[in-house]
C-alpha cells in the first residue's frame, strides 16, 4: 500500500450532505461496488494470513512442545492488533495530521467515520471507509505477530501481549504513517512519503520493521536453553508446508489489494506475486545445491516466503521479469543470512523472522528504486533518476531500521519490567504448552 494515498481520507458527514444543495450532494464520490469487494476480499485473504496461515507456518517449525504456545501467540497477537487498531491505532496512522511522524487523534475509537464516509485510492475512485481501515487492520494485526518468529520458545504470553501493546504504539503506526500517509492539500506528508518512498504493500512497514524488531527483541531475550548444540529441528514439516500454501494465496490480498482498486496494477501485483515467489522458491533449492546439500522442503518453503516478502514493496512497481531477477536474488541472499550469517554471529532467531523478513524486505525496497525504472521494465515514467529513486529507498530502509531497533528496545523492557519476559528454565524445558497454557498439541 504505498504511492499517492490517503489524502482524500474523510468523513462525510450526514448534516453537510443535508445542508449542501443538491448538486453538491449529486457530486459526492461514491464507492465503487467492485472495488469494495475486491477490498473486503483482500482483507480476508489477509486475514487467512495470520490465522491459519502463518500460525502453522511458525507452528509447524517449532518443537512439538511449543506448538500451541506459538499458534497461539500469533493468534492471539492478531487478535489485540485488531482492536488496538480501531481504538487508535487507525487514527494515529491515517487520521488528519499537520506532523510527518505521526497522525493526530482525531478519529479516536472510529470516531466519525460512517457508512457513507470514504477513503481515496490511487484514482479519482474511493472506497468505503470501514472497508479501508479493515484491510489496514489486518497489515497492523501481522506485523506484530510476526515478530514472534525469533521469540517463539522462551518468552512468556503475557510479556508477548504486553509487548504488542507498547510495540504497536511506538513503532508500527508511527511507520504506517510516515510511509503511506499523503497529508492532501495543505495537510502535511508521512515523513517517507514526502520523499517519494516506493513501498507498495509493506516493505519497510511490515518486513523490515518486523525483522528489525524480531532480531532486537532475540538478542535482549537470549537464546534458548540448549542453543546452538542441541538439535531443534522442526516438528511438523507437513504443517509449514501447509501454512506456506495458505501465506501464498493470502498474500494475493496483501500486495494486490494494496492497489485499493481492481485494475491494471493490481493485475500486476498480482503476476508479479506469482512469479518471483516461484523464483524464490526454487533458487533457495538451488543454493541448497551448491552449498552441498539436498534440496530440501523447509528451504522450497523459506524461499517461497523470500519472495513473497521481497516483492511486497516492489509488487506494483516493477515488471514481472523485474519481480522474478527480485526473487531469485533475494531468495538466496537470505539462504546465505539464515545458514551462514545466523550461525557466524551466533543470535537465536529461532524461526529466522530476521534472516528472511528483515534481510528480505530490504534488498525488494532497495531494488524497487531500480527496477521501478522503465529501463528494467518497471512502470516508472523516467521522471525521477534511477540512481536518485534508490537513494530514497536506502534512506527510508535506514530510518525503519533505527526506528524499529529504538522502539523495540523500549517495548521489550517495559515487557520486562512488567512480566518478567521469559519463562523459567523448567517452563522451558518441559514447553510453554504445558508451562503456559496447560494443554498439549498432540496426546
Amino acid at each position: 500500500m504505498n504511492r499517492k494515498i490517503l489524502g482524500g481520507l474523510g468523513v462525510l458527514g450526514t448534516a453537510l450532505l443535508a445542508a449542501a444543495p443538491a448538486w453538491a450532494a449529486d457530486a459526492a464520490p461514491v464507492p465503487n461496488p467492485g472495488n469494495n469487494a475486491w477490498m473486503m476480499t483482500s482483507t480476508v485473504l489477509v486475514m487467512m494470513m495470520i490465522l491459519p496461515g502463518l500460525a502453522l507456518f511458525y507452528g509447524g517449525l517449532t518443537r512439538s512442545k511449543n506448538m500451541l504456545s506459538t499458534m497461539t501467540q500469533v493468534g492471539a497477537a492478531g487478535a489485540l492488533g485488531m482492536l488496538l487498531w480501531i481504538m487508535y491505532g487507525y487514527t494515529m496512522a491515517f487520521g488528519g495530521s499537520n506532523n510527518a511522524f505521526i497522525s493526530d487523534f482525531s478519529k479516536l475509537f472510529l470516531r466519525g467515520v460512517t457508512s457513507a464516509s470514504t477513503a481515496a485510492t490511487f484514482s479519482d475512485e474511493v472506497i468505503s471507509e470501514y472497508v479501508f481501515i479493515c484491510f489496514q487492520m489486518t497489515f497492523a494485526a501481522i506485523t506484530g505477530a510476526l515478530v514472534f518468529g525469533a521469540t517463539v520458545e522462551r518468552m512468556k504470553f503475557s510479556a508477548a501481549m504486553v509487548f504488542i501493546i507498547i510495540w504497536s504504539t511506538i513503532v508500527y503506526y508511527p511507520i504506517a504513517h510516515m510511509v503511506w500517509f499523503a497529508g492532501g492539500e495543505g495537510g502535511v506528508d508521512g515523513l517517507m512519503f514526502g520523499w517519494g518512498a516506493l513501498d507498495f504493500a509493506g516493505g519497510t512497514v511490515v518486513h523490515i520493521n518486523a525483522g528489525v524488531s524480531a532480531l532486537v527483541a532475540a538478542l535482549i531475550l537470549g537464546k534458548r536453553i540448549g542453543y546452538p548444540t542441541e538439535p531443534m529441528p522442526p516438528h511438523s514439516l507437513v504443517m509449514t508446508m501447509i501454512g506456506t500454501g495458505l501465506l501464498w494465496v493470502g498474500w494475493f490480498g496483501f500486495n494486490a489489494g494494496s492497489e485499493l482498486e481492481a485494475d491494471g496494477t493490481a493485475g500486476l501485483a498480482m503476476i508479479n506475486t506469482f512469479v518471483a515467489t516461484a523464483a524464490a522458491g526454487l533458487f533457495w533449492m538451488l543454493a541448497e545445491r551448491l552449498a552441498g546439500h539436498k534440496g530440501s522442503a523447509l528451504g522450497f518453503c523459506s524461499g517461497i516466503v523470500a519472495g513473497l516478502v521481497a516483492v511486497t514493496p516492489a509488487a506494483g512497481n516493477v515488471g514481472p521479469f523485474g519481480a522474478v531477477v527480485l526473487g531469485a536474488v533475494a531468495s538466496v541472499i537470505c539462504f546465505f543470512a539464515v545458514s551462514k550469517l545466523k550461525p557466524m554471529l551466533g543470535y537465536d532467531d529461532a524461526l529466522d523472522a530476521f534472516g528472511v523478513h528483515g534481510i528480505g524486505g530490504m534488498i525488494g525496497a532497495i531494488a524497487t528504486g531500480f527496477l521501478h525504472d522503465p529501463f528494467f521494465g518497471g512502470p516508472g515514467d523516467g521522471s525521477v533518476s534511477m540512481g536518485a529513486q534508490t537513494l530514497i529507498q536506502v534512506e527510508a530502509v535506514l530510518v525503519s531500521v533505527v526506528w524499529a531497533a529504538i522502539g523495540t528496545t523500549i517495548a521489550i523492557f517495559v515487557a520486562k519490567a512488567l512480566t518478567g519476559l521469559r519463562v523459567a528454565p523448567e517452563v522451558e524445558q518441559e514447553g510453554l504448552d504445558i508451562g503456559e497454557h496447560g494443554e498439549r498439541a498432540y496426546n
